[in-house]
Formats: structure tokens, C-alpha cells, sequence
């Protein structure tokens, strides 16, 4: 029998409501990526002197989205087709995206909350073993280039590194490199007058501290948002069941 005319209105309102819902969730699919790939070139130095087991946060978004952009294009699919079993399991995978949003979103503000405490420890450690080669090092100088800053608090820091001794405070402290020796770096004198008296500190915890925030509000935003396509994968799945109603 087919069924009640009430019900094809409704039917098709749903439907067109779920895909334009699934097109929106496939773009935060895309914005999710986009984020991760972001944050990985752009924040990769600055997470790497925070936490080691914050590195793989970038990984995580980049999956995030490329799993979402699957489900969105399956979720465009389950409409169109109006199978209440694909609905069904778009509605689950929703929920499970809602779940892991939510709990990546309270991770980040929690991370948030503690990134002064941690970023102090290891950078005052990179800075204190810094030998201008490995990784550390390298991401020390690449702070201290693009923020225009210079050790911890300020330059002093330098002079209690192992590198100080031999090699004097990095060049990558100085404002001025084509006026920047080694030996005015080794100077205690000269040096003050050659590098940046701002500390890195107080520069690199504000900055992080922004973009965690934004990354945090992007993700708690698409999480709740999740509810919205699982209430209309519902709604579609059971009134489709409730009346037999297939597309051919």
C-alpha cells in the first residue's frame, strides 16, 4: 500500500534536510583536514617543545576529517537511496563522532590550561642542552627567528647552556644577522646589544594559547552539530520503516 499523502511531504522534507545536513558535515570533514595540515606545518615546532604525546594532535584531526568526508559521502548516499539500515548506521557513526569530538574538544581546553607549566620546563631544558643540531635545537632557533625572541625570560638564560661556553647565545637570537659575530656573541658585554631582549616565554604561550582555543571552539562546534544529523538519520529511518517506504 503506499503511503498516507502526508507522509511523502514529510518524507521528502527529511530527506532533503539530511543531505543538505550531510553536505554541511562533509565540509567540517574538509575544515577538519585543513586544521590538522595546518597545524602540523605551521604548529609542528612549537607542540614538539611542549608535550611529546601532544604531536600526534594534528594526525588526529587530519584523520578525523578524512573519515568524516567518507561518512558525508555516505551519509548523501543512505538519503538518496532511502535504506533505513544505511541510515541507521550513519545515525551510530554520527554518535561515535560526537563522542570522540567531545572528548577532543575537553582535551584541548584541559591541554590549554596546562601549556605554561610544560612549554616552561622543556623549553628551559632546550634551551639548556641546546647544541644547534638536533631536533630541539632546531626548533629553539626556528622560534626564536619567526618570534623575535631570545631564551626563556630573556637573553640571560643563554649564558647558563651548555653551548654558551664555546659558542656564546645562538645566532638565531640576533635582530641583525649581518651584524652578528661569534665573538660579540660570546661577549657578555657586547652580546645584550646584538640579540633580543624579549623572552620567549610569555610570546610562544599566548600564541599557543589562541590557536589551541580556536582549534578547541572549531571542534566543540562540530561536535554538537553532530546531534542534528543523528536526530534526522532517526526521524527518516523510522518513518521510512513505519510505512514501508522505499525508493526506487
Amino acid at each position: 500500500t503506499s503511503p498516507p499523502t502526508f507522509t511523502k511531504p514529510v518524507i521528502t522534507c527529511l530527506k532533503t534536510l539530511l543531505i543538505v545536513y550531510s553536505f554541511v558535515f562533509w565540509i567540517t570533514g574538509a575544515i577538519l583536514l585543513a586544521v590538522g595540515v595546518w597545524g602540523k606545518l605551521m604548529l609542528g615546532p612549537y607542540i614538539s617543545l611542549i608535550a611529546d604525546n601532544s604531536t600526534n594532535a594534528p594526525y588526529v584531526l587530519i584523520g578525523t576529517g578524512t573519515v568524516i568526508i567518507v561518512f558525508g559521502l555516505f551519509g548523501c548516499f543512505a538519503t538518496c537511496r532511502g535504506s533505513p539500515w544505511m541510515l541507521k548506521l550513519y545515525a551510530m557513526f554520527l554518535s561515535l563522532v560526537f563522542l570522540a569530538e567531545l572528548v577532543a574538544g575537553i582535551s584541548g581546553f584541559v591541554f590549554r590550561h596546562e601549556i605554561k607549566g610544560n612549554f616552561r620546563r622543556t623549553y628551559t631544558d632546550a634551551v639548556l642542552n641546546y647544541n644547534a643540531k638536533d631536533e630541539a635545537s632546531r626548533a629553539v632557533d626556528y622560534l626564536q627567528n619567526s618570534l623575535r625572541c631570545c631564551g626563556v625570560y630573556n637573553y640571560t638564560n643563554w649564558f647558563g647552556s651548555v653551548f654558551y661556553p664555546s659558542n656564546g647565545i645562538p645566532a638565531s637570537c640576533c635582530f641583525n644577522s649581518s651584524d652578528c659575530n661569534p665573538d660579540d656573541l660570546r661577549n657578555a658585554t657586547v652580546a645584550p646589544s646584538k640579540v633580543y631582549h624579549q623572552g620567549c616565554f610569555e610570546l610562544v604561550t599566548s600564541f599557543m594559547e589562541t590557536n589551541m582555543a580556536i582549534i578547541a571552539g572549531v571542534t566543540f562546534g562540530i561536535a554538537f552539530s553532530q546531534l542534528i544529523g543523528m536526530l534526522l538519520a532517526c526521524c527518516l529511518s523510522r518513518i521510512i520503516i513505519a510505512n514501508q517506504y522505499e525508493m526506487v
